[in-house]
């Protein structure tokens, strides 16, 4: 870890001193460099967030307003990630209504949109970005959340929703460098850099990177974590932009999976409380590793006024490893308590090629206008995947149940077992097509098709057996937009989604047709978008998501995965983001969901609740330009009780947390933050993985931050 962050510190002082020498003069600047005030914020949202064109590589891959596009969405941009401090996506995901978030076993992004949990439906610049691991946040323009299926755009997945990632790219004709380093009262730290170096009229260099040290309130936690990304834009023709990127993650964490549940007198289980600080693993042995290499090329060509194009190839190596020792079973009824122990290591690399073309055209027929989209996508990824089991020496298995102890004293163990050893090829092709149809001023409709055929060849070592399958889907997707007012529109859709089981699920899955059929989800959906003056906006949501034949943690055995035959969930938005006033800029979600579980194969568990699903979420955060240099913020989340898992024997109970900040501008290149999160030091259970590790939340804490431009 110290190699790492000596290279992480020298690299970025390496990028900071490099850029100043060649940036222009501060005075120089343009406005759009300099720290905004409130007001100027909500117009880059206005900018960047209510159009989402072509040219920002955005999730929609058309030139689309968001007043006409017929699905909920939200857009999280740069400057409310730095306002609120955000960490990591998890972090602005709380603040997002419809979703919330799973543990993801203390080593990944996992996601639940809707009550559909998923830990593959996150993409990069509208690219498939399903590795397991925790993405950062350094170099975003913007994260784009789109809610309810999305096939037609992104293919296999986005049963619920998918989260695209958007990058900062090369700007042309400036020069600047911008830092930002922080401190928390844990003592976890960060530094990051954002340097743009504009070559002639034509051509520019942007790197953006990252050193991060980690550390919360739980027992033995630590990390660290280092990123770069060198982008190079140019045009090669006047018509004509290349963009080439590459990305290198390097991840180092202790894995913490929280606390075991309780049984209690009367109702379901609940959280063990009193523990929010131990650790029920193995400081040694609970750790996990990533090393990623994400390379990016992307052209973008205008052939006409009517007529434009891009072409974006990635390549994209993971290796990863993670092992842990968690809590199976915690028995509270005898004295002393008893915690049940269990363990396993995991190692996965990963080869990603990925290939997508997309067209678009903007002509009339008639007084009818169309856009048409146009795309092709092709995907090859190679997964080798092996599991060791642990073996406790005392037990001689892989559990063993100990008295409880704080901290614990775990008996001596190694993951010694194997148990699985698979190797899978997937390769995809895709051809889409979808027309937004101006019919009126007032009408407009949105239809397409997307082909996709998946292959999947797995070969299991240690079972010494081979499976292969091919699954071939059309997805339609239908949407109407009636506009009675040009700032307000009305919007029905209805859109369908494929998945097939791929990648991870492959892991855990037995290798037969029964286990291995696709999945299939219905989002129908009708909402209502109104732009109340150019800088606020309102939109409302109602959905239902038919969901069938899915895979979920298994209540009693975490490790694997259990087919469920279906479930539904209904439910409602709101969403309102913009400035209420001059110096008033608000974002405010609030969503209710009714869900139900159908046909759980062996459980007996129709109608219980889907797993992580609270009925009533809400999130507010406001920022408050006190002066001209003075800031204030000031928010909550609220999130309802949920049951864990499918079978509902735990319960997670309600809560609602209040977040703060002060920022202040020493000048238009200098700003000095402090958020202050858990401002009434909750004591909370913000996520889950399973009935027996569910996360506690952090207590009262603050981070200082400095953040400015040289």
């Amino acid at each position: 870890m110290l190699r790492i962050r000596i290279l992480g510190a020298a690299s970025l002082a390496a990028i900071i001193a490099a850029s100043t020498s060649l940036a222009a003069e501060p005075e120089n600047f343009p406005e759009q460099n300099q720290f905004p005030v409130a007001n100027a914020s909500a117009d880059r949202i206005v900018v960047e967030g209510k159009y989402l064109s072509l040219d920002k590589l955005n999730a929609v891959k058309t030139p689309t307003p968001i007043i006409n596009v017929p699905q909920s969405l939200s857009i999280i941009d740069s400057e409310q990630i730095s306002r609120q401090a955000f960490a990591n996506l998890g972090d602005v995901l709380r603040y997002t209504p419809g979703l919330s978030i799973s543990q993801g076993e203390g080593h990944r992004d996992s996601i639940i949109i809707r009550g559909n949990q998923s830990t593959a439906d996150f993409f990069l610049d509208g690219l498939r970005d399903d590795v397991q691991y925790y993405r950062p946040l350094y170099n975003l323009s913007q994260i784009e959340i789109l809610r309810g299926s999305n096939a037609l755009l992104f293919g296999r997945g986005g049963v619920g929703g998918v989260v695209n990632r958007v990058t900062k790219r090369p700007e042309f004709n400036e020069s600047f460098t911008g830092y930002a380093v922080s401190v928390d009262t844990f003592g976890a730290h960060s530094i990051s850099g954002d340097a743009n170096i504009a070559v002639g009229e034509d051509a520019s260099f942007r790197v953006n990177a990252m050193y991060e040290g980690m550390n919360n309130h739980r027992d033995f936690f630590d990390g660290e974590r280092f990123a770069v990304n060198p982008t190079f834009a140019f045009m090669a023709t006047p018509d004509t932009e290349v963009l080439l990127s590459y990305e290198y993650l390097n991840d180092d964490r202790t894995v913490d999976r929280g606390v075991p549940s309780v049984t209690v007198a009367d109702g379901p289980d609940r959280p063990l409380e009193g523990y929010d600080n131990s650790f029920f693993g193995s400081a040694d042995g609970n750790l996990t590793t990533l090393e990623a290499h994400i390379a990016r090329a992307r052209v973008d060509h205008t052939f006409s006024d009517s007529l434009r194009g891009n072409f974006t190839v990635q390549y994209a190596n993971y290796d990863k490893l993670y092992q842990n020792i968690y809590a199976a079973d915690f028995d509270n009824t005898v004295t002393p308590s008893q915690i049940t122990l269990d363990g396993y290591q995991d190692a996965t690399q990963r080869r990603n090629l990925i290939l997508q073309t997309n067209l678009i055209s903007e002509f009339e027929t008639g007084p009818v206008g169309h856009t048409i989209l146009f795309g092709a996508e092709y995907g090859d990824q190679e997964t080798a995947n092996s599991r060791n089991d642990n073996y406790f020496t005392d037990s001689a298995d892989d559990q063993i149940i100990i008295d409880f102890t704080d901290p614990l004293v775990i008996p001596e163990f190694a993951f010694s077992t194997p148990v699985r050893d698979r190797r899978s090829d997937v390769r995809f092709v895709s051809i889409y097509l979808q027309d937004q149809i101006d019919l009126t001023n007032w009408l407009k409709v949105v239809g397409g098709v997307r082909y996709d055929r998946f292959e999947i060849d797995v070969d299991d070592i240690v079972g010494s057996s081979r499976f292969s399958r091919t699954d071939s889907e059309f997805t339609p997707r239908l949407g109407a937009i009636l506009k009675p007012a040009d700032d307000v529109s009305f919007y029905f859709s209805y859109s369908k989604t494929f998945l097939p089981r791929s990648g991870d699920q492959f892991l855990s899955l037995d290798l037969d047709s029964q286990s291995t059929r696709p999945q299939f989800t219905t989002n129908k959906e009708a909402g209502v978008k109104w732009d109340i003056t150019p800088d606020l906006s309102f939109t409302a949501a109602l959905f239902d998501l038919d969901r069938q034949s899915f895979t979920s943690v298994d209540p009693e055995a975490p490790e694997q995965l259990i087919i469920i035959e279906g479930s539904e969930t209904k439910g409602v938005e709101f969403q309102l983001t913009g400035d209420v006033t001059e110096n008033w800029f608000v974002t405010a979600g609030y969503s209710y969901m009714d869900g139900s579980v159908e046909r759980v194969d062996g459980s007996g568990n129709d109608g219980a609740k889907p797993r992580q699903t609270p009925e009533n979420m809400f999130s507010v955060w406001n920022i408050f330009q006190a002066t001209q240099k003075l800031g204030l913020g000031l928010g909550a989340t609220y999130q309802d009780s949920y049951f864990v898992t499918e079978d509902n024997s735990v319960e997670v109970p309600d809560f609602i947390r209040v977040d703060a900040a002060v920022y202040y501008d020493v000048s238009d290149k200098l700003r000095l933050q402090v958020n202050i999160e858990n401002l009434f030091d909750e004591d909370y259970f913000p996520d889950a993985h399973n009935n027996n590790n569910i996360s506690t939340g952090k207590p009262l804490s603050a981070r200082f931050a400095i953040s400015g431009r040289l």
